[in-house]
């Protein structure tokens, strides 16, 4: 198998034809090859080196995002009649992320030697998931690989513009939250002090509300350490025991579901996905019971991945797909209806399409909804929080006020 040829940034400085002094950056993989490809440019080179790398640079990792767009791009040159090998190329010097463009050109190494596309992104298990390896697989057999890597392309795009939406729910008001938290503890640990070595010379009975804010505040004064180690152990067990542990997973999955608001999101997100994983295995000409496998593994949630199992099990036996997902009890009306005429009329992939639009469309207006809704509740939450703090260092500043 060909070794992949590590490919670095050059910065050169030179004269074009006209005498004119030019600059820019070239990629490749050793100096002479830098100066043979100037030399076809009519540059005479004055000055060659590697770009350095910044002091602090951190390596990006690479994000589905990526994916996403790679697989666009891919899917774009070969609708244009661009060869695969070198439709790599060309999308590889797009990316700005070493990590990527690594991936990439070990991907095209792996084609040009005369390995199957599907077979090269097997070897990237952490990037290409089993249903992205089949349905490329089954493109390749079937001899229609661009048309292929469009369906793949746009079932990526649609799933993390999902992600992309839910995100946007839960990141803001956790933000914020997080922020105010932040500035209460500061406000408990340096700025209540100095309140109570003023209160202290006063010589009076302080309010109730005062005196728990003071004993708050010396709480933390002692412990905030000890707060930030527990805080962080805790949230890296649940991370773990989330991974780790399939019973705490399940759990969490079906208490999320049942969140205020929250929960309707995430329910309306799993049937899109549901729907639209299906429809573009389905499209691709995937066997529908080994669909309902690649769909369970992609459905983000463990409730719903074992009950899509569970119909795929009832169609091996010979049950029609729409009074499987009804017998569940767990699937919407509308989508078993959409089931029921895909199956009846012929058009299975068309339906569950249509089905998937309708929920991701839902998941929008949710969010949009929710952001309005947490706006100013999360106000509210500031006000308490911060104008409490305020309200007990003043109380008994007014207090004496008024025994003057």
């Amino acid at each position: 198998m060909a070794t992949t040829a590590e490919h670095y940034l050059f910065v050169y400085r030179g004269k074009n034809r006209k005498g004119e002094k030019v600059q820019g950056e070239i990629k490749a993989d050793n100096l002479m090859t830098v100066k043979g490809q100037l030399r076809k440019q009519g540059i005479i080179s004055t000055s060659i080196k590697k770009k350095p790398k910044p002091l602090f640079s951190r390596a990006k990792k690479i994000v589905p995002a990526d994916i996403a767009l790679f697989t666009r791009q891919l899917a774009t040159m070969m609708k244009a009649g661009v060869p695969l090998v070198q439709a790599f190329d060309i999308v590889a010097d797009g990316f700005d992320k070493p990590a990527m463009r690594e991936l990439i050109m070990q991907i095209r190494d792996d084609v040009a030697a005369g390995g199957s596309f599907a077979n090269a992104l097997r070897k990237s298990p952490r990037y290409f998931d089993d249903l992205f390896c089949s349905l490329v697989d089954s493109g390749e057999t079937a001899g229609a690989l661009e048309t292929m890597l469009d369906r793949v392309a746009t079932y990526k795009e649609k799933t993390e513009q999902l992600k992309a939406k839910i995100k946007k729910a839960l990141t803001y008001p956790i933000a914020v939250l997080v922020v105010a938290l932040v500035v209460t503890a500061i406000l408990l640990i340096k700025v209540v002090p100095v309140f109570a070595e003023t209160f202290s010379s006063f010589g009076a009975d302080l309010p109730a509300f005062t005196l728990f804010v003071l004993g708050l505040s010396e709480m933390m004064q002692e412990y905030w350490l000890l707060v930030l180690i527990v805080t962080g152990v805790a949230l890296y067990a649940f991370k773990e025991a989330r991974f780790r542990s399939a019973k705490f997973a399940y759990a969490v999955d079906r208490y999320a579901l049942k969140l205020p608001i929250i929960g309707s999101i995430i329910y309306h997100s799993v049937v899109a996905r549901f729907a639209r994983t299906l429809a573009t295995t389905f499209a691709a000409g995937v066997p529908i019971v080994d669909a309902l496998e690649s769909v369970a593994g992609a459905a983000g949630n463990a409730l719903y991945r074992d009950a899509i199992l569970q119909v795929r099990d009832d169609v091996t036996t010979g049950i029609q797909l729409q009074v499987a997902i009804k017998a569940r009890k767990m699937f919407p009306i509308l989508l078993q209806q959409m089931t029921a005429i895909g199956e009846e009329s012929g058009a299975l992939d068309e339906m569950l399409e249509k089905a998937a639009l309708h929920y991701e469309e839902l998941v929008d207006n949710s969010v949009d909804n929710l952001t309005s809704l947490l706006e100013p509740l999360i106000m509210s939450v500031l006000g308490v929080l911060v104008g409490g703090l305020m309200i007990a260092m003043y109380l008994p500043i007014f207090q004496l006020g008024n025994v003057v």
